[in-house]
């Protein structure tokens, strides 16, 4: 086991994390826990009656990805999947989250239901289980189904319809066993970088559809979670995610800056969450919200919110905003991190600990926010191969450090924060990016599929032992 008594680069460490932590400060209750997601490790894209999927047709034009990557085998997860939680059990990790691919349930998203995917998803739960793992299940991580786009998709509200029967199926198959259920990952992502900013799937840039999208997104949210509660066990958990970064303005002092930062706050981080705990849309900070009423009819009102049993928090930085006029909708623009001279990950992403911190804050503020878990955190950097078979990534490893510190810290303050996932289990498909950032506690080498572990993934692997060093600062 590789000896982390050396000192971390110190522009990770920040001053506001604990001096010193272990695991057994979370209490014995917390949830432990790394993340993946359908699309980004399964591969097996058109094997066994699986139907297309958005991304599987966004990745196959070119121009959409870097290097004209696809994820067509990925990490070739689909037949892996035995020897990768063999894995998971040997490093300790007693809690697995990943998603199902709608598509490989419902090959055109509604109709008749694969039998052979779901059968995929009933071994890999059992093969959970069989190793004391906590199977956490995601329904949709972003992979819509084709023939559901091509009749509209998250612009035609019969897509509400068509993502409770998929819950209802999927529920009916494995709801015996898996305890813990989330209906969306990252709705803001999905609707906004598919359906207004191009860079995802379905790769549309409208403003109509974005408007028409978030709101059925938000409805399918709820509606999600209702079609689970009716048909799963009542000691099954219900939750949904949302992805989140702490925003400060530019120039402290300008009010524009200020208010950019509203608006920001409003369509980033404020957006599914509000309608989901009876808030309604944040239109009063966010004025291009009150488009929406073109497509809210009569009780949608009543339809958006759910008792979620708990919210997933997905941060990954911070963000710095400014005004500018340029911008229409939020009338805000993102300083980066380059232009700021701050360090940054391979995505481009300032590394800022502390937002999570702030986030779990932000959300545990609601007067009926339920408890929280984060559900994806994590960070992208260049490994270094160190013969024989060590992969070393102290960036990274000192990165997942501070977070599970900043995570300690909001706890100590009160927060309701049940868990932390790290994102993500094993190198995978980054979407936009390719095979190039690499978030992985496990690394893949893509052409031989080999895994290693890293040095991060080790000191996870003796941090929930109680065995790693409580700070390697």
């Amino acid at each position: 086991m590789p000896d982390f008594s050396a000192a971390l680069p110190a522009a990770f460490l920040p001053a506001s994390t604990p001096a010193a932590f272990s695991r057994a400060d979370f209490g014995p209750d917390f949830h432990w826990g790394v993340s993946a997601a359908a699309y980004q490790t399964e591969g097996a894209w058109n094997l066994d009656g699986k139907g297309p999927s958005i991304w599987d047709e966004f990745v196959h034009r070119p121009g959409n990805i870097r290097r004209r990557e696809t994820a067509d085998q990925a990490c070739d997860f689909y037949h892996r999947w035995p020897q990768d939680l063999d894995l998971l059990q040997q490093l300790g990790i007693p809690d697995f989250r990943f998603s199902v691919a709608w598509s490989r349930v419902q090959p055109r998203g509604t109709g008749p239901v694969n039998p052979a995917g779901l059968d995929f998803y009933d071994r890999l739960v059992d093969g959970c289980l069989q190793r004391g793992i906590r199977p956490w299940l995601t329904l949709y991580h972003w992979d819509l189904p084709a023939e559901l786009q091509r009749r509209g998709g998250w612009a035609n509200r019969d897509v509400v319809g068509w993502f409770t029967d998929y819950a209802q199926h999927v529920a009916a198959r494995l709801g015996d066993r898996v305890p813990n259920w989330m209906v969306l990952n990252e709705p803001m992502v999905f609707v906004g970088a598919g359906q207004l900013l191009g860079l995802h799937a379905p790769g549309q840039r409208r403003l109509g559809g974005f408007l028409a999208a978030v709101h059925h997104a938000a409805l399918a949210q709820a509606e999600g979670g209702r079609a689970l509660r009716a048909g799963l066990p009542a000691e099954a958990r219900i939750g949904t995610t949302f992805s989140c970064s702490y925003l400060t303005p530019w120039r402290p002092d300008s009010g524009r800056d200020q208010r950019a930062t509203r608006r920001a706050n409003s369509l980033l981080n404020r957006l599914f969450v509000e309608p989901a705990l009876g808030l309604g849309y944040p239109a009063a900070d966010l004025p291009v919200l009150r488009w929406l009423d073109r497509y809210i009819r009569p009780g949608d009102e009543a339809r958006l919110p759910f008792a979620f049993d708990f919210l997933g928090v997905q941060n990954y930085t911070r963000e710095v905003v400014r005004f500018s006029p340029y911008v229409p909708l939020a009338w805000a623009t993102l300083v980066g991190a380059k232009q700021r001279g701050v360090p940054y990950t391979q995505m481009g992403w300032e590394v800022y600990p502390e937002s999570l911190y702030h986030m779990l804050r932000q959300f545990a503020a609601y007067p009926n926010a339920p408890r929280l878990i984060v559900t994806e955190n994590g960070s992208a950097f260049p490994d270094t191969v160190a013969p024989p078979g060590r992969i070393v990534d102290p960036e990274r490893r000192a990165f997942l450090q501070a977070c599970i510190g900043q995570v300690l810290r909001a706890k100590r303050d009160g927060v309701p924060v049940d868990g932390y996932f790290a994102w993500s289990f094993t190198d995978n498909f980054e979407w936009a990016e390719g095979y190039e950032p690499r978030f992985g506690l496990v690394g893949v080498d893509f052409e031989t599929q080999q895994r290693t572990v890293k040095d991060s993934g080790r000191w996870y692997q003796q941090f929930l032992a109680g065995e790693a060093p409580a700070w390697a600062g």
